[in-house]
């Protein structure tokens, strides 16, 4: 019997973007049905006790800092620490990744997720921006339709419905991997995600 995982994420996150191809791979080795929802952090941080980056203690944002560079190292993987284009409003391409997985499938919105995380990470590109966001459905080989389609009533709603059951779920931070129900959260607890993947 296949694991059921549920991938809660925001595609800005750089924790998100550092474990996204580890989890990808393991997904694919697994053979686990995967569900991917994008979820919305500015509804989860306030009933969860998270802050927005820019308001908190200067020496958390230090640290937060050092722990991106070492995982950036560790994990061999090109991260820019202070990006042109961030913070940068993930609402748009959340819908886009949610508008993906709809209409061609889980493959694809990874797919697309991937990029969109490398867009912000590595790429330094606004992924706020339509003419942006098109782009990176060029480059993964998706519908140009997909981005009127992300702008859609039936879109929206299935991405609030992703992050309130992001939030009934005790979700409060990006990436979180649930694992048959079991929560896992953050890039660095992969390693206990791989060994529940193989129990």
């Amino acid at each position: 019997m296949s694991h059921q995982v549920d991938y809660y994420f925001a595609p800005h996150s750089p924790w998100t973007y550092l474990g996204h191809d580890r989890f990808d791979r393991m997904i694919r080795q697994s053979g686990a049905r995967l569900r991917v929802l994008p979820v919305d952090l500015a509804r989860i941080f306030p009933i969860s006790g998270g802050l927005p980056l820019a308001k908190r203690a200067p020496q958390r944002q230090a640290y937060r800092l050092v722990e991106l560079r070492r995982f950036s190292e560790q994990q061999k993987l090109p991260l820019t620490l202070h990006p042109r284009f961030f913070p940068v409003a993930a609402d748009d391409a959340a819908r886009l990744i949610t508008a993906v997985d709809q209409q061609d499938g889980t493959e694809a919105a990874m797919a697309l997720t991937g990029a969109t995380l490398r867009a912000v990470w590595v790429q330094e590109r606004n992924i706020a921006d339509a003419q942006i966001l098109a782009q990176l459905l060029a480059e993964c080989g998706l519908p140009a339709v997909r981005l009127d389609e992300s702008r859609s009533a039936p879109v929206e709603t299935r991405y609030q419905a992703h992050t309130q059951e992001a939030i009934d779920s005790g979700v409060f931070g990006a990436p979180t991997y649930r694992v048959d129900g079991e929560l896992f959260w953050g890039q660095d607890r992969l390693d206990f995600v791989q060994q529940r993947l193989q129990s």
